[in-house]
């Protein structure tokens, strides 16, 4: 069984910027996305059934925290804009299923025979999710065009992020 403590040995990569600056919400989240897709090769690359464990509990990990922030911050914020109701309620469903994907992994653990197949789809499901979220008519362009104040989510949704990593918040 996986459990909940995030792994400090490879920490997660900050939003690229300039020193000193500030990421916005949307470079906070697609560095969060970068994250997990090399994690998750590194997964597939992985030939130990422990280094998959250990792969497996914190892409696990990285996308609880992730999609609570999201839900929590930003969605509710994309939605008050009035963008794109539709995409919302998509990226919701996507969540929903990546947090029903996610508890399998951890109740079940790398053991189970379904543990390859389950990290196989989260890891489709999360491409899928992050195209829909990055692309150039997506959620993400949406909110820049509609004028979000970004640099006020992304302080947001970083100073969340430390409380539910237990970190204590870092100046980028």
């Amino acid at each position: 069984m996986l459990n909940n403590v995030r792994n400090s040995a490879t920490p997660a990569r900050r939003p690229r910027g300039r020193p000193g600056r500030r990421p916005d919400a949307v470079s906070l989240l697609k560095s969060d996305h970068r994250q997990v897709k090399t994690w998750f090769r590194d997964f597939e690359r992985a030939g130990t059934r422990s280094r998959k464990s250990q792969l497996a509990q914190r892409i696990c990990n990285a996308l609880k925290v992730h999609t609570r922030i999201e839900e929590e911050i930003f969605y509710p914020a994309f939605l008050a804009a009035g963008i794109d109701v539709a995409m919302h309620h998509e990226a919701e469903v996507e969540h929903d299923t990546a947090k029903e994907l996610i508890l399998a992994i951890e109740s079940f653990g790398p053991e189970h025979e379904y543990f390859e197949a389950r990290i196989k789809v989260l890891s489709e499901l999360i491409d899928h999710h992050v195209k829909e979220e990055e692309q150039r008519d997506g959620l993400f362009a949406k909110a820049r065009a509609a004028g979000l104040d970004l640099k006020l989510l992304g302080d947001q949704l970083r100073q969340r992020k430390h409380e539910l990593e237990g970190d204590a918040p870092r100046d980028s």
